[in-house]
C-alpha cells in the first residue's frame, strides 16, 4: 500500500467517523469499532 492510498484511505474512515457522530451522535461508535475491526481483517487477507 502506497503512502497516498493509505492517506486517502484514513481520510475517508475519518470523514465517516465525523458524519456519523454529527448525525447519530456517539451511540454507533462501538458498531463503527467492530466493522473497522472486520475491514482490517478482510484488508490483511487481500494482503
Amino acid at each position: 500500500m502506497t503512502d497516498k492510498i493509505a492517506l486517502v484511505l484514513g481520510l475517508i474512515i475519518v470523514a465517516a467517523l465525523v458524519v456519523d457522530i454529527s448525525v447519530f451522535g456517539t451511540v454507533h461508535l462501538v458498531f463503527l469499532a467492530k466493522k473497522f475491526a472486520d475491514m482490517l481483517e478482510w484488508m490483511a487477507f487481500w494482503r
